[in-house]
């Protein structure tokens, strides 16, 4: 039996950024993975879901170039070709990762592999004890019941990253992250779009304002949504699909993409028989990914936490650090920056104006619309952002709208996470022109002293 001082089970965000860090802290590692190094994120999540928003914002810029004086005509989309552009991008980035874990000296072992004891994992008939276990064994796309996956008219995300043609008209089932970004993709790409969100609006999760910043935006851009009914039932004909919602209204559509959210990959590893606590298919940690079995930690989508590449990033290295005696810092959740990549984005870090006023924060906000900024007005993107504060304290929440406000989050995560107040902001250039000015600018505001905003 091969022995190490860590065996990690799965090879996704959390399992290889743990493996690479522990590999860094001196520690020997195994590192088992069933498909591809890298996981979800890499090859079925965000980077090609973001590969091909990319292929739309280009084909949305080429009908608009006229408005920026440029003469050019979009002929179509060559899917076969965005696919391509989309695998290499994945191809590189795959390679540069295989060459990472290698250069680590961490052994690396292709198969799926199941809990078989405390501290031992089996593969291929092959057992390989470790000193500590991570499970990082990830998530996969849910539906709901009755609602059959065909891969044909009836799809999840990861048949959609792979389609050769564009449906005429699609169905969105769920109206969070996954359904609003590939609703965007398929708008820039000529598709008819509805969504379907059970909950009183799209991304539920995020501050109300900018739900309502999103839809508004939607609606210009023509991509249809019905929200607040539940879906009933689905039929199937020849000419696509018919989806029948609780209060009776149907819609009708070439294709259905369900995208109500990714269940964790639990069963049938061995876990329950370890007596590892779980819920609803969760492992459950404390907060440092222990398990109530000394020497498991688990983290990544397995984990009852933010289903995000960075935050499974984050937990990897956290176990990794204390696992090698480092003793690192929890991870603030609040803290965790978090994006919807369509046109428009939107970002957010910290807590919304109703968490804040659960909290029993005295709330004070500021919305600082992006119509006063030089950089936002020469791309043509509107939007906001909205500062969540508590009343003579610091930033508790901010949440932003537009074209590529993504990139914001550098910075909103540093005044949050650093507990800043209006007042420690306001006074920081902001390089001018750039979308990152909007970020002083209603810091400014938000401390009395408004510039290019009225105050």
């Amino acid at each position: 039996m091969a022995q190490f001082d860590l065996v990690v089970l799965g090879g996704g965000s959390g399992g290889y950024a743990a493996s690479l860090r522990a590999a860094q802290l001196g520690l020997s590692v195994a590192l088992i993975e069933g498909e591809k190094l890298g996981g979800t994120c890499l090859h079925k999540g965000c980077i090609p879901t973001k590969a091909l928003l990319h292929s739309g914002e280009i084909a949305d810029n080429t009908r608009d170039a006229s408005h920026f004086g440029i003469n050019a005509q979009l002929i179509g989309i060559d899917m076969v070709a965005v696919n391509a552009y989309k695998d290499g991008v994945i191809a590189k980035l795959y390679k540069g990762l295989q060459g990472l874990v290698k250069s680590r000296n961490i052994t690396f072992v292709e198969g799926f592999g199941k809990l078989v004891g405390p501290n031992t994992v089996e593969v291929n008939g092959q057992r390989y004890e470790g000193k500590n276990i991570i499970l990082a064994t990830g998530s996969y796309p849910r539906t709901l019941p009755g609602l059959e996956i065909d891969g044909t008219t009836i799809i999840t995300s990861e048949e959609a990253l792979n389609m050769t043609t564009i449906p005429a008209r699609v169905i969105v089932l769920g109206g969070g992250v996954i359904g609003c970004e590939f609703a965007s993709v398929w708008k820039s790409f000529g598709a008819d779009v509805t969504i379907i969100e059970g909950l009183p609006r799209l991304i539920a999760a995020e501050d109300e304002s900018s739900s309502k910043q999103l839809e508004r935006a939607f609606r210009k851009r023509g991509i249809n949504f019905e929200v607040g009914t539940k879906f009933q039932s689905v039929a199937k004909d020849a000419s696509g699909v018919t989806v029948t919602l609780e209060n009776g209204k149907t819609f009708s559509a070439d294709l259905l993409l369900v995208a109500v959210g990714r269940g964790p990959v639990s069963a049938n590893l061995g876990y329950e028989a370890q007596g590892i606590a779980m819920e609803r298919g969760y492992v459950l940690v404390d907060n440092k990914c222990r398990t109530n079995v000394p020497g498991i930690w688990a983290v990544g989508d397995l984990i009852p936490t933010l289903q995000l590449a960075h935050v499974g990033f984050a937990e990897g290295i956290l176990v990794a650090e204390e696992i090698a005696g480092l003793n690192p810092r929890p991870i603030n959740y609040d803290g965790v920056p978090r994006v919807t990549y369509s046109e428009p984005e939107v970002a957010s870090v910290g807590l919304t104006t109703a968490q804040a006023k659960e909290r029993g924060h005295d709330v004070v906000e500021l919305t600082y619309d992006l119509a006063g900024n030089g950089k936002a007005n020469i791309l043509r993107t509107s939007g906001s952002v909205k500062l969540v504060a508590a009343k003579n304290g610091p930033v508790l929440g901010i949440h932003l709208v537009g074209s590529r406000v993504g990139e914001l989050l550098a910075e909103a995560q540093l005044i949050f996470n650093w507990e800043a107040s209006a007042d420690d902001v306001a006074p920081l250039l902001h390089a001018h022109p750039t979308m990152s000015e909007a970020m002083g600018e209603a810091h400014m505001a938000l401390a009395g002293k408004p510039l290019h905003a009225h105050g």
